[in-house]
This record gives structure tokens, C-alpha cells and sequence, in this order.
């Protein structure tokens, strides 16, 4: 809302207010699936899926699978000032993903050489002023490469993962899944259990290249994620802890070569509650992330449920 006093002191104004709202709809006409909902403003990851022991690989010859489930919703859009850009805005959505990890028990720079895949299917409702939108389908794949150790109390890995882009994706749809780009990140994890496992302190960290989306000319910039998680036994099987992420988009947006508004760059910081459960052959984790300090993207929260399964038979050498 403004109030025009002048002709001068207006049409700034006005400026300013159109300005906004077409960054909303060009948003919003880019809006992809799980939680993290524009080409610009997003991630082709799903920020703070791996709080879980990430540093811990399965051992020599074993294979673990995982599976999460997400449910993420958002009643505001901000600027890179964090102010609301759009009242009405309502984002609603869901993912099922799965991942096989395999270690394949050959010596690669004193660890052993670890690959994973892992895709999703995802949900996406969008309810906003200028309509509404819903999709599901399969989104982004990851696939990685990487090198594990372990040393005592202490379990880490560094690799390479590649983002290959969505199955389904139409440039005038309201909403898609998945981002239509690939990406490359170089990324690493540690996992320290002291006091005989019955404490966890882990980090994952990542450096995502986006590339052109071809059907738009729109290029993301490069982020950096820290995904973190902290852990304490309460008993033989039970922890409870806190979990989240710092996630910082490091360069501009561009469009057709050129940089998109004022760059568009995105930020985040997220925390909350997190509880793991040991059964005989399986895990459960429970956990609940919230949005703050968040800067040209959806601010929210998002419950998780996940599960991990050991396969196969390890070795030992």
C-alpha cells in the first residue's frame, strides 16, 4: 500500500510495487517440488535430509538403505531484505525418497570407495493470488562417489555428487517438480560417537554448481549447505537431540547471461528437535525443522520421517 502525496514521491513507489510483484509471479511460475520452491530462490537438494549420522558409511562390503519422508509448508515469501513479499502465499509439500548406499570394499586413498543413489517423488500445492497449482511426480536424482574412514570414535568421507534434473517439466506450468538443470558439488561429512557411541556430533558439508536450465536461460547460483546434528542416548536404544542447517547462496542468479533482479540470493537458517530410535535391524528418526533469518525464499517448517536398513553381509579385512 502507498499514499500519493505527489507525482514524484508515487511513481517510485509504484516502481517498487510492481517490482515486487513480478518478482513474486516469476517466482511462483518456477515453483518445483519438496520444500524449496523456485528456480532462483531454491536448492535442486533437499535441505536437511542427511542430519542423520552423516559422516557413518555402511562398512567394507555392506549396503544400507534409507528412506525419508517429508512434509513442508509456507505461508510467506520474503525479499533479500526478509520481508513478506506476498500476502495469500500458501505452499504446501510432500516427498517420499529412497537411497542405496554401497560399500564396495576397495582401497581408494587409504579409506574405502562408497557409492549412493538416491531419487524422490514429490507433491506440490500452490495456493496464491495470481492462482493455483498442483503436481506430483519424480523429482531430481543424486547420485555420489566418495572415499570413507574411520579412526577410532571418529567416521568421515569426501566425494562428489551430481544432480541430474527433474522427469516432468513444463516452463508454463504454475508449478513443477524437480529443478530442470543439472548440478555438481563437491561434499564431506564427519560423524564423532565418543562415550561409546552413546553421544553424536555431526556435520555435512557441500559446495552445489548449478548449470543452465535450457528450457528457461535461468541459471541458479552456486550454494553452500551445512547440514549439522547433535545427539545423546537417553537409553540403550533412544536419542534425542537437535538438528538443521546454514544454507548461503554464494553467487547471483542470471537470466539470459544477465543478473536476475539484485541477484536473488538466497539464505536460510534452520533448526529443531530431532529423536532416533535403534530397533534390531532398522532406525527410525523423527525430527522437525523451522526457517529463520531467511532471506528470498519460502519461510516455514517441515516434519521428517525417516527410516535406515542394513543389507548385505560386511566384511573385515
Amino acid at each position: 500500500m502507498y499514499t500519493q502525496s505527489n507525482g514524484s514521491a508515487s511513481v517510485p513507489t509504484l516502481r517498487t510495487a510492481w517490482r515486487r510483484f513480478s518478482m513474486c509471479l516469476s517466482l511462483a511460475m518456477l515453483m518445483i517440488g519438496a520444500a524449496y520452491a523456485t528456480e532462483g530462490s531454491g536448492s535442486i537438494y533437499p535441505l536437511g535430509v542427511e542430519t542423520v549420522m552423516p559422516g557413518l558409511m555402511p562398512a567394507p562390503g555392506g549396503t544400507v538403505v534409507d528412506e525419508f519422508s517429508a512434509f513442508y509448508q509456507a505461508n510467506e515469501l520474503v525479499d533479500s531484505h526478509g520481508h513478506a513479499l506476498l500476502p495469500g502465499f500458501h505452499l504446501r509439500a510432500g516427498a517420499v525418497a529412497g537411497k542405496l548406499v554401497h560399500n564396495w570394499g576397495v582401497h581408494a586413498l587409504g579409506g574405502t570407495l562408497v557409492s549412493s543413489v538416491a531419487a524422490q517423488l514429490d507433491y506440490i500445492h500452490l495456493n496464491a493470488p495470481f492462482g493455483k497449482g498442483e503436481k506430483t511426480g519424480f523429482g531430481n536424482s543424486i547420485v555420489e562417489t566418495a572415499v570413507a574412514y574411520k579412526k577410532g570414535a571418529l567416521n568421515w568421507w569426501y566425494g562428489f555428487d551430481v544432480f541430474t534434473p527433474g522427469f516432468s517439466y513444463n516452463k508454463n506450468d504454475l508449478v513443477n517438480i524437480g529443478q530442470h538443470n543439472y548440478a555438481t558439488a563437491p561434499s564431506g561429512a564427519f560423524t564423532y560417537m565418543p562415550n561409546q557411541g552413546r553421544t553424536e556430533v555431526s556435520s555435512r558439508f557441500q559446495y552445489i554448481v548449478n548449470y543452465t536450465n535450457d528450457a528457461t536461460h535461468y541459471r541458479s547460483g552456486n550454494e553452500f549447505l551445512w547440514e549439522y546434528a547433535g545427539m545423546q542416548n537417553v537409553t540403550k536404544r533412544l536419542a534425542i537431540g537437535g538438528n538443521g542447517y546454514f544454507y548461503k547462496q554464494t553467487t547471483n542468479d542470471l537470466e539470459n547471461g544477465l543478473m536476475y533482479l539484485d541477484g536473488n540470493r538466497g539464505r536460510n537458517v534452520v533448526f529443531g528437535p530431532q529423536i532416533r530410535y535403534h530397533f534390531n535391524r532398522f532406525a527410525m528418526i523423527l525430527k522437525y525443522q523451522k526457517d529463520f533469518l531467511t532471506q528470498n525464499r519460502p519461510v516455514g517448517n517441515e516434519f521428517w520421517i525417516e527410516f535406515g536398513v542394513p543389507l548385505g553381509h560386511p566384511h573385515h579385512d
